[in-house]
């Protein structure tokens, strides 16, 4: 199975369906999709780094297909119709579980620069944030806890000029970081994680915030999805606002 290079024809399926990793694909700025035929597909699903978005009619064979093909080690899979969900157990109870995430509201507005900037103040007192360079983004790769940060860019050259992040240090040591996990016309989704055994000290919510404030000076959108009701209240701290729950299915081999 081949990736589907013809994002125009499956532009009206998925419209509507406020998923910034959805545009990265239909914008021609990164990741696939699969169809379960190429002339006239009836299902699809664009697959962007480790996350699957499934449309159109339920298609078990095309979710075995993208499961045996595309899927490196762990993704996950969602679609906004229930009828998809037994085409996603069909992967295996060994190997897919069903997961709740938390969709975030998209608002442009909702942010306090103030406070945002306060948040950075009180880190940097212990923490150098710093915007990931080239040395970082080779050292985020080192690190199974970080390297989402930059994963989704295959090169430096790449993340430079299509992500942004990120990180808190000391002592020269990587410690926590918020990063574009990826990026689309006019924004990234944001990708936040803090080493363990640093963690509940402000450092996510710092290196958040500075990602933000870039964002907004460059006139980018910071878009979030919550795995946990933890990353929901980490949202909510920076001023975002709580939209939804969704149902998700993990899957690995």
């Amino acid at each position: 199975m081949e990736p589907y290079d013809c994002p125009s024809k499956l532009e009206a399926r998925y419209r509507g369906w406020d998923e910034s990793m959805i545009w990265s694909y239909l914008q021609r700025v990164m990741g696939n999709a699969y169809v379960d035929r190429t002339d006239c597909p009836s299902a699809s699903i664009i697959y962007v780094n480790c996350f699957g978005f499934a449309a159109g009619t339920p298609n078990a064979q095309l979710v075995q297909d993208w499961y045996h093909q595309a899927v490196k080690g762990f993704a996950i899979i969602t679609a906004r119709e229930d009828a998809w969900h037994e085409a996603f157990e069909a992967v295996g109870k060994d190997n897919c579980r069903r997961v709740e995430r938390y969709a975030i509201k998209k608002e442009p507005d909702c942010f306090q620069v103030h406070q945002l900037a306060a948040f950075v103040r009180q880190a940097e007192r212990e923490y150098e944030i710093t915007q990931i360079d080239e040395a970082l983004y080779h050292e985020c790769k080192r690190y199974r806890w970080s390297e989402d940060f930059v994963q989704g860019y295959e090169t430096y050259e790449e993340f430079q000029r299509k992500g942004l992040g990120f990180v808190a240090c000391r002592h020269g040591s990587l410690l926590s970081g918020a990063s574009s996990y990826s990026s689309y016309q006019g924004g990234i989704e944001i990708e936040v994680d803090t080493k363990e055994g640093y963690r509940r000290k402000g450092l996510a919510t710092a290196c958040a915030a500075k990602l933000i404030l870039a964002c907004l000076d460059r006139g980018l959108y910071p878009s979030w999805d919550a795995q946990n009701k933890a990353s929901v209240a980490l949202a909510e701290k920076l001023g975002y606002h709580f939209s939804h729950a969704y149902t998700a299915y993990e899957v690995w081999k």
